[in-house]
C-alpha cells in the first residue's frame, strides 16, 4: 500500500495554473516563529524562488531562516573584513575564519534545502521542473504586465 500522496506532473496543465499562481503570491513570507531581521529578507526571498512554492515545509521554511540569516551576516561580515583587511596584527583576520564558517552552514543548508544549482536546473527531478513552470510563467507574467497598463 502506498502511503505517500501522488505527486501531480509537472508538465500538465494544472501544474501550469499553479505555477502562475505562485508566481502571482510571489515568495513565500516567513513563518511568524522564523524571526528575521530587515537586511535578511532579500537573501530569504531569493531562497523562497530557488524552488516552487507548494514544494516547501515548516522544517523547510525554519532551515531557510537559518540560511538566509547566515548570508546576510556572510555579506556584513565581508564588507567587514574589507575594510580590516585579511590580515590583522601580522595574523589572518579571526573575520575570515567567521566567513567560511559561516558559508561552510550556507552550502551544507542548500544541500538540505535543495537549493543548490544541480537541483535548481530543471534537470535532476519533478521539483526542478515546478521550478522552471514558474520560471516560466514569472516571464509570461512579466511580458503581461506592459499589455495589462496599456488596456
Amino acid at each position: 500500500m502506498k502511503v505517500t500522496p501522488k505527486r501531480n506532473r509537472s508538465d500538465s496543465a494544472s501544474a501550469a495554473v499553479r505555477a502562475a499562481q505562485a508566481v502571482a503570491l510571489g515568495p513565500l513570507p516567513p513563518p511568524d516563529h522564523v524571526c528575521l531581521r530587515p537586511g535578511d529578507l532579500p537573501y530569504w526571498n531569493s531562497i523562497m524562488t530557488a524552488r516552487a512554492r507548494d514544494t516547501w515545509t515548516g522544517v523547510d521554511l525554519v532551515q531557510a531562516g537559518n540560511m538566509a540569516r547566515a548570508q546576510a551576516d556572510i555579506e556584513r561580515l565581508q564588507q567587514q573584513l574589507d575594510t580590516e583587511g585579511y590580515t590583522f596584527e601580522g595574523k589572518i583576520n579571526p573575520l575570515a575564519q567567521l566567513i567560511e564558517t559561516l558559508t561552510k552552514r550556507t552550502v551544507s543548508l542548500s544541500r538540505i534545502l535543495h537549493v543548490h544549482a544541480i537541483a535548481t536546473t530543471g534537470k535532476s527531478d519533478s521539483a526542478g521542473k515546478a521550478l522552471a513552470n514558474e520560471r516560466d510563467a514569472a516571464t509570461d507574467f512579466d511580458d503581461l504586465i506592459p499589455t495589462l497598463r496599456a488596456v
